[in-house]
């Protein structure tokens, strides 16, 4: 589990069209950096230092994983692909945007790259004022006092007034979602995602116990004499598995992610079974099927056959290095038609043929953005 850290940032801005500029800012914070808790109002006040445009400024409440130094290369990243130009000129000058760590927890950081509490954080009524809005009981590590009360100290006397334009709050998965499904044919990458996942977000995870399955290995060498023992004992496992640890809120944990769903369990039967099998199989499906808690959101991740394979022989099982192509695809066109036909599932389809989540952090941050932004 990733540890996560509450810090308190200063945007501002004066340059362009500065209310696109702050919301860009927000949103690149909260892809690359942590989930945004509080926004502050948007304050109008002059420049500060120099002879310039108007600035807006905001002071936003994050909470991340990331290391202080770590944030502070972060922010220059995101400063930069919002075209921010730094000049070598002494002194304060227009931005299109500024982005700056006021608060770490309540760390007191003195570096050559860093310092923290900011410097002149108790100087600036534009920083002070929005940071009161949404932390006033939150204690300043030097002085020792709320930031309530560090106003009262404040000798700025800028005027500073409040813009009725508010700014708009990207939602964490963590408040979005209670339940995540992921889904996928075998050596998609599911389980793994499932625990990249709940590792940066700490979500409680519910994994398939395929390994303790006894009829799998002997299925993949009969199919026909185990198939229905394997898909009996798989949908019983999956229906117990399920139903306990949905029924188990865990205080600790944000929501939770879990790598299959109780309808896979039907999709492999529709391949696996006989006619006659699979018309029993079905009655004892439905009835447990009204009783599993549907999740907020189901993702399904495909990939090629050709992918599928490859992963299949690089994770090494012995009992699956036979399966064909064929029967992937009659797995695959098994999902589609659930995804198709199943209406009241919020579905999401992710195609990860061309991605490697694990070793490209890129690819990673492209599907978690695409699941925040569904």
């Amino acid at each position: 589990m990733n540890i996560q850290h509450t810090t308190y940032l200063s945007l501002g801005t004066n340059q362009g069209n500065k209310l696109e500029n702050l919301q860009n800012a927000i949103n690149l914070i909260a892809d690359d950096i942590g989930g945004i808790l509080k926004i502050s109002s948007i304050y109008k006040t002059p420049s500060w230092g120099f002879d310039g445009n108007d600035f807006y400024n905001i002071c936003i409440k994050v909470s991340t994983n990331q290391q202080p130094e770590a944030l502070m290369s972060s922010l220059l990243k995101i400063e930069n692909e919002l075209g921010r130009q730094r000049s070598t000129k002494e002194g304060y000058q227009d931005r299109n945007i500024d982005i700056d760590i006021l608060l770490f927890e309540d760390h007191i950081i003195f570096s050559k790259t860093l310092i923290v509490p900011h410097s002149k954080m108790l100087q600036r009524k534009f920083v002070l004022i929005p940071l009161s809005e949404i932390a006033p009981t939150v204690i300043h590590p030097i002085e020792k006092k709320q930031i309530s009360i560090c106003i009262q100290g404040c000798d700025d006397t800028s005027e500073i007034i409040k813009v009725n334009e508010a700014l708009k709050r990207p939602i964490p998965i963590s408040e979005k979602y209670n339940y995540i499904a992921i889904e996928g044919n075998i050596g998609a990458g599911k389980t793994t995602l499932a625990n990249l996942i709940s590792t940066e977000f700490n979500a409680k995870t519910v994994l398939e116990r395929f390994a303790d399955n006894p009829f799998l290995p002997k299925f993949y060498e009969d199919k026909e004499r185990y198939a229905f023992p394997l898909e009996m004992s798989f949908l019983a496992d999956r229906y117990q598995q399920l139903t306990d640890d949905l029924a188990q809120f865990d205080l600790f944990k944000n929501f939770i992610i879990s790598d299959y769903y109780i309808f896979k369990s039907l999709i492999f039967a529709q391949v696996t079974l006989q006619k006659e099998e699979y018309l029993l199989y079905r009655k004892m499906f439905d009835l447990m099927y009204k009783e599993i808690t549907k999740p907020d959101l189901y993702i399904y991740l495909f990939q090629n056959t050709e992918r599928l394979l490859e992963n299949i022989k690089r994770r090494g099982r012995d009992y699956e290095q036979k399966i064909e192509p064929a029967y992937l695809k009659k797995i695959h066109n098994g999902y589609k038609s659930f995804i198709k036909t199943e209406k009241n599932l919020n579905s999401l389809i992710i195609d990860v043929s061309e991605m490697d989540f694990v070793a490209n952090k890129k690819d990673y941050l492209k599907i978690i953005n695409t699941i925040k932004h569904f």
